[in-house]
């Protein structure tokens, strides 16, 4: 039990902090019906265990190993993360629902990928977080460890979602805008910093 506690611990330490996977839900929940935004959250609950998986047995090393992966991820994710940010800037106050409610299945995935696993900066820093934890771990913990980082995310991501889509209602058209704005704002801005240490490492 307790290092079920430890890994459940660890899953809300790794997950709370804001960033793209807590926006893509928060926008999810706010621009979508109930239904959707869980599906949302779901997907994204399932990107994030399996990375966290990844980061916990060491895919971080691999990519420190090979700078033309790191190259690679860093250009697509930022560009993409990018033109996520513009999409939502660029959506009007009356088609914020509509717009998003018309998202296909395969859209919502290939977005929640993209938010989590083309991140380097999260893969390294969870590596490092949860990688380093491993080694302080026996053996057989680790799947009762990673159990309870994969209930932390499962817990957090669907608490996120039901809580912002109950008081979604609270807020007019204009308030919808400015939280869409805002979101669009601070994606560009993770997708630039992702645009600007692919520069960094390619000409370092």
């Amino acid at each position: 039990m307790n290092f079920f506690l430890q890994g459940l611990t660890m899953g809300i330490a790794y997950d709370a902090p804001i960033g793209l996977a807590n926006l893509f839900v928060i926008n999810a929940a706010l621009t979508q019906s109930r239904k959707k935004s869980l599906l949302t959250a779901l997907i994204i609950i399932f990107f994030d265990v399996t990375l966290a998986f990844a980061c916990f047995f060491g895919i971080g090393a691999i990519m420190k190993k090979f700078e033309w992966l790191q190259l690679i991820i860093l250009l697509v994710g930022s560009l993409i993360v990018i033109f996520m940010g513009i999409n939502l800037l660029r959506s009007q106050t009356n088609d914020i629902s509509s717009s998003q409610n018309e998202m296909t299945i395969f859209k919502t995935i290939s977005s929640a990928f993209v938010v989590i696993w083309f991140n380097p900066q999260a893969i390294i820093d969870g590596s490092m977080m949860l990688g380093a934890f491993q080694v302080t771990l026996p053996n057989y913990s680790y799947p009762i460890f990673i159990a309870g980082v994969g209930i932390a995310s499962a817990v957090w991501f669907i608490l996120l979602s039901f809580i912002v889509s109950k008081f979604k209602d609270k807020f007019n058209a204009k308030v919808l805008r400015i939280i869409n704005l805002i979101c669009g704002v601070i994606i560009i801005l993770y997708g630039g910093k992702l645009l600007f240490n692919f520069f960094d490492l390619l000409l370092g």
